[in-house]
């Protein structure tokens, strides 16, 4: 453990595998005492970190239910205390041309990368302007710099969720809190790998300025940095670690 965030109380949503699990891990390496929200089981992860010797609960939560959401805050404040670090992770990348999109499906993707940002952020905020210290994640995409088709409402989402971080970190700038959008490239997760092919991770690193396919290890060092005292005049931003993919 390095020790940074010793004293920290950071919450992760979509933690259970892929980069949230990274996310987790690296935050309990960096001393916090860390929640995995997810609707998966994250026990796995959880069992991961406390073998290394950290300290971490999973917490079973519907994000797109404003109930459960603060459900999910009283029991991470009774179990572990008051979130000092939110990380919104969650999320879904559905593929579909827009002239099949139906608002079920429009408001299904939104729902959980946009919507639950609002859920999250006002039941664990209140308690970080109290304290005078918070940092605040918003893992958005780089298809907002570079957009491909048949993507239309997830690039909305995560334009919106930008817009989000911009104005809701002008707000409480002067708690003490810092509110910052992360973006990555596509990324190699069982999800990911799941769901597209060996070719199409090919083509995303060819492009990229660095020529390889991106792993969730790659983002875990650039959140630790973005939630430390480190990146206390760091706010507002939207920082793509993507390997260099949107140069702009």
């Amino acid at each position: 453990m390095s020790g940074r965030l010793v004293g920290r109380t950071a919450v992760v949503t979509g933690g259970a595998g892929g980069i949230g699990r990274a996310f987790a891990r690296r935050l309990a390496d960096e001393g916090a005492a860390v929640a995995v929200l997810d609707r998966a089981d994250a026990t796995d992860v959880v069992h991961e970190i406390e073998e290394a010797g950290g300290k971490a609960i999973a917490v079973t939560c519907d994000l797109t239910n404003p109930e459960a959401v603060g459900a999910a805050r009283h029991e991470v404040t009774a179990r572990i205390g008051s979130a000092h670090i939110l990380v919104n992770n969650a999320g879904i990348y559905p593929h579909q041309p827009f002239d099949s999109l139906t608002f079920e499906d429009w408001r299904r993707v939104f729902s959980l990368n946009t919507d639950a940002l609002f859920h999250t952020c006002q039941e664990f905020l209140p308690d970080m302007r109290a304290g005078g210290w918070g940092r605040i994640v918003n893992v958005t995409s780089n298809s907002v710099g570079l957009v491909v088709s048949g993507v239309t409402h997830y690039v909305a989402s995560k334009m919106a969720a930008i817009g989000f971080t911009r104005a809701l970190a002008t707000e409480v700038a002067g708690d003490g809190v810092t509110v910052n959008a992360l973006a990555p490239s596509l990324v190699r997760t069982p999800t990911t790998e799941a769901a597209g092919s060996a070719e199409s991770f090919e083509t995303v690193a060819r492009m990229q300025a660095i020529k390889r396919s991106q792993v969730p290890e790659d983002l875990a060092g650039v959140l630790a940095f973005l939630v430390s005292d480190d990146a206390a005049f760091v706010t507002a931003q939207t920082l793509m670690a993507d390997g260099g993919l949107v140069r702009s």
